[in-house]
């Protein structure tokens, strides 16, 4: 059915049994035809295809046909279309012969035959139709032996020979297949239709104990995922990839990967991209030997902004794909964004929490005091406010400090901690901003002496 190219180059065909292959390359290795892996190796690529058009489906001898003729001007034309779906068969690790025809049984019948096998129009495909072989229709060759008996070889020959002796011949089969690739007859399909939900597994040819060498398998599954998520219309949230182990007696139970996305999404470059930044920091535990990967949370697919004039810095999703592959990258704990507190004091209301928290509506607005828009505060607040040195009566840090703002004082912690402080802020010989506070702390003695601390950097 299939060789490589050492094989062939030792003289092996297609059609020979096995002693004739070891007599010729003795040291070729020959499997068995997996007619289940097969057509489980289709259902990918079907899957796969899905997001060009809703209409995929098996045909004869290992054929998928696509009915493409309203997704060609949104992917800019029948040779960008037909790149795409190539580079796609190759990252899947399939090759295939890709054909282009106004009809599809003309498409399946230049895709079996040679020569040019892509036309948009009906009169270049009868050319293009009458030198193929007569023997790539399925129903003439039965009659191969006939047929060569009367010199009809090709598709065109055998179009010009009588219909009603030729049916009477060789059935009526021939004749619909005929007139279907000429156009003559209507076709009717049945349309693959996608699952519900997404879960889709590989096997792996080796045992692999690199997790970055998992990338290529990874990429499989989710072209499969996107052609799932466009056939459903959908969008992914968070996506789940277990690591199979070994099994026997060394086995184990799965390691999984947890990718969760700020905005849902649709599209493979960036799902690639942060599947290679959390398998860059995996450490396997066991040889994988397979994958699987499942969709966990989607969601209906949001429609394209609607702006007329986007904004020059980037859209919002490009900042959000920047969020997620930095979270690939450093960890969802070390990439955070503001989470304020209800909170008077600064120490209490400045709160961090992780990006990937989401965000609850009106948190942002609830948790700032009312009269915040009077003053100037850092968003860089210290763990813990660092006492200052005094000279010459100036709060001191690296040059003494000069105020140039007007005190804000803050009362509040009466229930839990106590505090009251003026907040100023101070700018340092060299032009760097600083926010202090200013403590009024009793003495043994009885006296109230302040002290100054700094509790913030501006930016």
């Amino acid at each position: 059915m299939a060789m490589s190219d050492s094989a062939r180059r030792e003289g092996v065909r297609h059609g020979m049994g096995r002693g004739g292959v070891l007599m010729l390359a003795p040291h070729t290795v020959i499997l068995e035809r997996d007619i289940v892996r097969e057509e489980d190796c289709l259902d990918a690529i079907a899957m796969a295809l899905l997001q060009y058009t809703p209409e995929v489906t098996h045909f004869e001898e290992s054929v998928l046909l696509m009915n493409v003729g309203a997704s060609l001007t949104l992917f800019g034309g029948v040779r960008r279309l037909c790149s795409r779906i190539s580079a796609d068969m190759r990252a899947l690790g399939f090759t295939g012969r890709i054909s282009c025809a106004p009809t599809a049984r003309g498409a399946w019948v230049l895709a079996r035959g040679a020569g040019r096998p892509r036309t948009l129009k009906m009169l270049t495909l009868q050319r293009r139709l009458g030198p193929v072989p007569v023997s790539v229709l399925p129903p003439a060759r039965r009659f191969s032996v006939w047929l060569d008996g009367i010199g009809c070889t090709t598709v065109g020959e055998l179009r010009r020979l009588p219909r009603p002796g030729l049916q009477r011949r060789c059935g009526r089969e021939l004749l619909e297949v005929l007139d279907a690739a000429y156009g003559l007859s209507t076709e009717l399909h049945n349309w693959i239709e996608p699952p519900e939900v997404f879960r889709a597994r590989i096997e792996i040819f080796d045992r692999v104990e690199k997790a970055d060498e998992l990338l290529a398998g990874g990429h499989r599954l989710i072209l499969q995922m996107l052609g799932w998520l466009t056939a459903r219309q959908l969008a992914v949230r968070r996506i789940v990839l277990e690591m199979i182990h070994e099994r026997g007696r060394v086995a184990r139970p799965p390691s999984t990967l947890e990718i969760t996305l700020a905005d849902p999404v649709w599209r493979d470059d960036h799902l690639v991209r942060l599947l290679k930044e959390r398998l860059g920091r995996q450490v396997l535990e066991a040889p994988v030997i397979g994958l699987v990967l499942e969709a966990t949370d989607v969601v209906p697919m949001a429609p394209p902004s609607e702006s007329l004039f986007p904004d020059p810095g980037g859209s919002e999703e490009d900042q959000q794909q920047l969020l997620e592959v930095l979270m690939a990258r450093l960890g969802a704990e070390n990439v955070l964004r503001p989470d304020p507190k209800a909170d008077y004091r600064p120490e209490f209301a400045n709160a961090w929490a992780s990006i990937s928290t989401p965000v609850r509506p009106g948190q942002l607005e609830a948790a700032l005091p009312p009269n915040v828009d009077q003053f100037i505060r850092p968003t860089w607040i210290l763990a813990k406010p660092i006492p200052l040195l005094m000279r010459d009566d100036r709060p001191y840090y690296s040059s003494p400090l000069k105020i140039v703002s007007k005190p804000e004082r803050i009362e509040a912690g009466w229930w839990s901690t106590a505090q009251s402080r003026d907040y100023f802020i101070a700018e340092a010989d060299d032009k760097v901003f600083y926010w202090i506070y200013r403590e009024r702390v009793a003495t043994e003695d009885g006296t109230v002496e302040p002290r100054w601390f700094l509790h913030g950097m501006f930016g």
